[in-house]
């Protein structure tokens, strides 16, 4: 899993899965959800994410793996 900020767009997408995504869901404004070819959640993609989403702080609790951070 990986997660992406965008500061240029303020978007914040949630990479689920290595799948390709072959479809998009917008379940409510600015909040789209990817699917793969068997209808998988393979991402999440939220616009504005700055009003929709604490990002400043990012706690991960008894997280089943390992940890690598990027800083760009």
């Amino acid at each position: 899993m990986k997660l992406n900020y965008y500061p240029e767009t303020d978007s914040l997408y949630i990479d689920l899965s290595e799948k390709t995504s072959v479809e998009s869901k917008e379940i409510s404004e600015g909040i789209v959800l990817d699917y793969d070819a068997d209808g998988n959640l393979v991402g999440i993609d939220i616009d504005n994410a700055s009003k929709k989403v604490q990002l400043k702080e990012l706690t991960l609790s008894k997280f089943p793996a390992d940890i690598h951070t990027v800083s760009t």
